[in-house]
């Protein structure tokens, strides 16, 4: 393959050449090779290019002009890969962009024909209504695309159930390495022959399939040195053993032969695939229920599986001890935990699935007994409906939930995914365990598939060290030589790729490896599919994202990083699982970007990356952050916040932004928009005496065209008016109402300027409720300012609204905000701001800062405010929740608030972000993507809804953005609550 010395000489002669040949895109500069360069896994090697095809013309081309170069393609979905089958030094070809479609459906038969860029979820949000689904489901299964799982052969925590993509793959077509296109499908014995007529690549490769499988011999080698196969889930090598069953080559079998068994699972080093014929299971019986069983340890609970698998489960999964105190770090598991009881050393969730409900009870109840009498379990908890997706979403975000560790050491995929016969896991794991702590020092984390007799175990390394290193491959290498001994698969589910790829020949012996040798060669003679995966592999400690050889430096920051240890190291918590790729029928916040625009520049993922190379390779050692590649790639962050929670690794991407944003204007220079933006607060307040003039220039459609253009912003977005008052100057006028209790109103500057009629409204409701309300001296929220990124004046503004505030607000008389993402901030980023002894008072503070919905059902729950305050009345409303509010605090108690008036009823929009986020949709290079993000859910459902029906907003920006995008006027939940008081 092509050396780093080569590549440019390639570029200039060649590259730009191809670039003529493609409809779709070619791109060879650095930000896109850097972020391509690694999946979810520990490797990372910059590509040379990054293609994007949108025809299948273009992949043939691209084809064609990898062997006339001597260059690899290295097929890409998701990028979701654990073992690094994505990462290598060739043309890295996106199929996930331009290749999405479902392409037809046969309900009768069952069978769906796609294009590999499908996300497994999204197909089944398409099979839905027609009663039938894609059953293999990976962790990652809202952003997992069919080629990737076609490629590494995906399960998931239902395999006994559903098996492997393997089972479901009925045909493909695609291209072979000398650019000729083919369909793999079954044949009988007389097609087969046929097909081995010929001198085309096709027919050669038909003919080493009789050659080396039509041998006895070698079917009795494989038989003797392959995994057992009482083992559903192995993924070692090329699956030889499957493909020899076939009638061909064995009278006795009924199965035909087909070339699919060997491409599930084969890592895209045989043949690119194009279209994928997959036969969908009918959906699961309607009743079900998870057993989730406490056990003090993980041997108690692996001993409890067998029992378990004898009423016929649908999954039996595990979660240890670190995978549960992992959920108490994360925002958003957290939540899920909720049926955890006392302190387990291990739980087994057991999914038992019947057609009727009284049998699901029954099953269950015997599960339970059966593990008792074995002396197992002491807690044995039941969740249906609702709960059992709580659990399930818990388990799939093990994987970044144990990696979200402060610090260089993290647990590290290297032996996670073993998988032995479920009778001997047992054993296997003890074994394993007395190995990793006696002879490695290494506790593990174990979790995911005990009924398929696969644990996913994970040690913690710190790779920065030649400690850490040696470690990390001595322990490759005894866990393969414990997975041999059981007769094993070294991988279960996961694949190869560069982690496990170097031990397959000391895994089936080097006369089946030299079978598998001559499959690719026949194959792929040029070795331009993925080279480096499964054949000539690339010791697996070689590569690797870190390593005590590269840089590890660290830089004084303006936010407070010390709890993950530093600015670099927030950005390496992201471990590449790419959570942030999952799209808008998925749910959830982060990232709305990515959602609309469905480009890897605009994940999380690709922008911590981006962070990490920058920081550890800078090109200003002085300024790290005075990188336009960084620049570049936040661009298009909405700082929605979405990613401190649903991320498992909770990487906070707005504050490492912001973090950026002022040390690359220190080198640059603060632009003019940006300063504009970030002081509306003093512009409010001076032009707040002439409001006609500014409601004269901005109310008028032509003006205000012209004056958006002129400050930057789009000239299609509308500009909020001013009032006659502000609600600070209304409230010191107005005469105090009596109460008994009181509450302080954080007068945020939005409230304050633009939204006068609300701040007067909630003002009005809580002195109605009985409160007295007191708006103390303080500064503006310092929201506009963290946004444009001049965190210096945001830190003098917390630094002064902590020092003023705290010493007043308690739990008795809390603050209480109209706007999420002002009073919230008191919750995030000021903790992050204060300095010295504000920072204990701003921790303080911030238990003690709540928004108005979250203030009302407090004092609703002490019985302070009642439902016979409010008119009774049916009444519908749709909420849209703010990001923020989604992010760091919960939409919960708007919903409860807005309930309290008998009747009213509330139903969530399942909206992520509104797209507006503050400044950003105003501006005119952002003003497109901001409405495609409405365009998602949250336009589509506002428009459906009748003139009857209230649409809620707490935010601003997103009732704004409502207005813009719709026509619908959006309320607060205050508006709503006021006008339904009691007269």
């Amino acid at each position: 393959m092509i050396s780093d010395a080569q590549a440019p000489l390639i570029e200039t002669e060649k590259l730009s050449q191809l670039r003529t040949q493609l409809q779709g895109r070619l791109d060879t500069g650095p930000v896109l090779r850097k972020l391509y360069s690694t999946d979810a896994s520990e490797y990372q090697e910059l590509p040379l290019a990054v293609a994007f095809p949108e025809t299948e013309a273009d992949i043939a081309t691209l084809i064609r002009f990898a062997g006339e170069n001597g260059l690899s393609l290295i097929p890409r979905a998701a990028g979701t890969s654990l073992a690094g089958q994505v990462v290598g030094n060739g043309i890295v070809v996106d199929a996930g962009k331009h290749f999405g479609q479902i392409l037809s459906l046969d309900a009768d038969k069952g069978i769906v024909r796609v294009q590999p860029g499908v996300v497994r979820n999204e197909l089944n949000h398409y099979l839905l209504p027609h009663g039938l689904l894609f059953g293999p489901e990976t962790s990652t299964a809202n952003r997992a695309m069919i080629g990737g799982m076609v490629g590494n052969n995906s399960c998931g925590s239902n395999s006994l159930m559903y098996a492997s993509t393997r089972e479901h793959l009925i045909s493909t077509r695609g291209f072979l390495s000398d650019g000729s296109e083919v369909t793999f499908k079954a044949l009988t014995p007389d097609e087969f022959t046929a097909k081995c007529e010929g001198e085309t690549l096709e027919a050669a490769i038909y003919r080493k399939c009789r050659e080396l499988l039509g041998d006895a011999a070698n079917r009795a080698l494989i038989t003797e040195k392959f995994p057992k196969r009482s083992i559903p889930r192995r993924n070692t090598g090329y699956a030889l053993d499957l493909l020899m069953d076939a009638e061909v080559f064995d009278p006795a079998s009924d199965k035909p032969f087909n070339l699919c068994k060997l491409i599930a699972g084969s890592e895209g080093t045989l043949f690119f695939g194009v279209e994928f014929e997959l036969l969908c299971d009918p959906l699961p019986p309607k009743h079900s229920a998870l057993l989730c069983a406490h056990f003090e340890n993980v041997d108690q609970a692996l001993r409890s599986v067998l029992p378990a698998l004898a009423y016929k489960p649908s999954g039996v999964e595990l979660l240890d001890r670190y995978i549960l105190e992992a959920t108490k770090r994360n925002r958003e598991q957290l939540k899920n935990r909720f049926f955890v009881e006392g302190d387990p050393g291990a739980i087994l969730v057991v999914d038992i699935r019947r057609d009727d409900a009284e049998e699901v009870d029954a099953v269950i109840a015997k599960v339970a007994a059966d593990i008792q009498a074995a002396g197992y379990g002491y807690a044995f908890p039941v969740l249906k409906g609702e709960d059992e997706a709580k659990v399930w979403e818990l388990r799939r975000a093990g994987q970044g939930l144990v990696s979200n560790i402060p610090g260089d050491a993290k647990p590290r995929e290297v032996c996670e995914d073993t998988a032995v016969d479920v009778a001997e896991l047992a054993d296997y794991i003890a074994e394993f365990d007395t190995m990793m702590r006696e002879k490695h020092g290494k506790d593990c984390v174990y979790y995911a598939h005990a009924g398929s007799g696969e644990l996913h175990t994970r040690p913690l390394f710190n790779l920065k060290t030649e400690e850490g290193l040696k470690t990390f491959r001595g322990v490759a290498e005894d866990v393969a030589a414990l997975v041999k001994k059981y007769n094993g698969s070294l991988s279960g589910e996961h694949g190869d790729g560069r982690l496990r790829g170097e031990f397959i020949p000391f895994m089936v012996g080097e006369e089946c490896f030299a079978l598998m040798r001559a499959v690719k060669e026949v194959f792929d003679p040029k070795h331009l599919f993925n080279p480096g995966k499964i054949i000539d592999c690339a010791p697996m400690d070689t590569s690797l994202r870190y390593g005590p050889d590269k840089p590890n430096p660290e830089y004084p920051t303006i936010f407070d990083f010390s709890d993950s240890k530093g600015v670099l190291r927030a950005a390496e918590n992201c471990n590449g699982s790419g959570d942030c790729r999952k799209g808008h029928l998925a749910g959830g916040t982060m990232c709305p970007s990515y959602m609309a625009s469905r480009n890897e520049k605009e994940t999380t993922r690709a922008r911590a990356n981006i962070l990490r190379h920058a920081l550890t390779n800078p090109k200003d050692p002085k300024n790290p952050f005075n990188n336009d590649e960084i620049k570049e790639v936040l661009d298009l962050c909405l700082s929605c916040k979405g990613c401190k929670s649903e991320c498992p690794s909770n990487v906070d991407i707005a504050k490492l932004k912001a973090e950026f944003l002022q040390h690359y204007y220190d080198a640059n220079g603060v632009p003019l928009r940006s300063r504009m933006i970030a002081n509306f607060a003093l512009s409010s307040r001076m032009v707040s005496t002439i409001p006609w003039f500014w409601n004269a220039l901005f109310g008028t459609e032509w003006s205000r065209r012209i004056l958006n253009r002129m400050v930057g912003f789009h000239p299609d977005r509308t500009i909020p008016m001013l009032h006659s008052t502000t609600v600070a100057k209304w409230h010191r006028k107005k005469e105090a109402a009596p109460a008994q209790r009181k509450v302080y109103l954080f007068c945020d500057e939005f409230t304050n300027y633009n939204d006068v009629p609300l701040g007067q409204k909630t003002i009005g409701l809580l002195e109605r409720l009985g409160y007295e309300v007191i708006i103390p001296e303080h500064l503006e929220s310092a929201r506009t300012w963290l946004s444009k990124g001049l965190i210096r004046k945001a830190k003098e503004i917390a630094n002064e609204n902590v020092r003023r505030l705290a010493p007043l607000i308690s739990e008795e008389a809390p603050l209480v905000g109209i706007e999420p993402s002002a009073i919230l901030g008191f919750r995030d980023e000021y903790i992050d701001l204060a300095e010295g002894e504000l920072k204990e008072q701003a921790r303080d503070l911030s238990k003690h800062c709540l928004m108005l919905d979250e203030f009302i059902i407090r004092e609703f729950d002490a019985g302070h405010i009642r439902s016979d305050q409010f008119e009774a009345r049916e009444q519908l409303i749709k909420l849209h929740g703010h990001c923020f509010q989604k992010s760091l605090a919960s939409v919960v108690p708007t919903v409860r608030a807005l309930q309290i008036p008998e009747g009213y009823k509330v139903h969530m929009i399942p909206s992520g972000c509104c797209g507006m986020a503050g400044s950003f949709g105003y501006e005119k290079e952002h003003y497109e993507l901001s409405m495609k993000v409405g365009e998602l859910v949250l336009f589509p459902t506002v428009r459906q809804q009748p003139a009857d029906v209230i649409i809620a907003a707490p935010g601003t920006s997103c009732r704004h953005q409502i207005h813009d995008g719709t026509g619908r006027t959006a309320k607060h939940p205050a508006e709503i609550l006021f006008e339904a008081l009691k007269q």
